[in-house]
């Protein structure tokens, strides 16, 4: 791998020792071990570093390189774990488990945020959390890993945060407990549970519905209607999670509501 890299990244700066202890703390955490730290660093390095010193240096080619990888590891293991899935069933779970909200939530447990190098610009304007940004520094990064070790090793690493998405952005291994499902996505989004509401209860005592709303990163979706308070969440949790995870049609709570007495 060092002669490719010698030819296909441009001399890089000499890191001092406090970098490097990021550095070596950064691959204990994610199971990783670089054998060129600067190839690592690299990966961090945004456009608008190269944009305020005047120069080419970024992570831009990595970031198109590590696409690329990302998308032949998740295609095959939709191949492998999926044999019976049509291809467009396939094309859809993809396009959740690389979307720029999965790999930004990635990143940012990794750690990346704090591993950014930005342009002072982009750093004031908050751009260690924005989820463009995160999630080109997971490709870079992948696309370095690749570089750097080899597509087996570059295959291990992706698929130890990626087959966890494709769980679930699928059915296989859930009964489709959306409640569940939603907690775990917001978990790791947002950091935050949500929150579940009753707002209405319709109908005499024996046949009596439960409205619910949930409440995810501060919006709102739902109501989900049943003839229990549980199956009203459940409802509210599925109406949230395909908007969020599958990217399906909104429906958030303002949109709809319970039918009048």
């Amino acid at each position: 791998m060092a002669d490719r890299f010698s030819r296909t990244v441009p001399a890089l700066p000499e890191l001092n020792s406090g970098r490097k202890k990021e550095l070596a703390a950064f691959q204990k955490t994610a199971g990783i071990r670089f054998k060129s730290q600067k190839l690592l660093n690299l990966s961090f390095m945004h456009r608008s570093v190269s944009n305020e010193s005047n120069n080419k240096i970024n992570n831009e080619r990595l970031e198109f390189l590590g696409d690329a990888i990302l998308g032949a590891v998740t295609v095959t293991l939709l191949y492998d774990l999926f044999p019976d899935r049509s291809e467009g069933d396939l094309a859809k779970i993809k396009s959740v488990v690389v979307s720029e909200e999965i790999l930004s939530g990635i990143s940012l447990e990794l750690g990346l945020d704090r591993l950014l190098i930005l342009g002072k610009g982009e750093d004031h304007s908050g751009g260690r959390t924005k989820k463009a940004i995160l999630a080109d520094a997971l490709e870079a990064l992948i696309g370095a890993y690749y570089l750097d070790s080899g597509y087996k090793a570059a295959f291990a690493f992706v698929r130890r945060f990626i087959q966890s998405e494709i769980d679930l952005a699928s059915d296989r291994g859930h009964s489709r407990d959306f409640k569940t499902l939603l907690q775990e996505y917001s978990q790791r989004l947002y950091r935050s549970y949500p929150a579940y509401r009753l707002i209405r209860k319709t109908g005499p005592e024996h046949e009596k519905m439960f409205w619910v709303e949930v409440m995810v990163n501060g919006k709102s979706y739902g109501p989900g209607s049943g003839k229990n308070k549980k199956s009203a969440e459940q409802e509210a949790a599925r109406f949230a999670y395909e908007e969020l995870a599958l990217k399906k049609e909104p429906r958030p709570a303002e949109q709809g509501g319970p039918p009048q007495n």
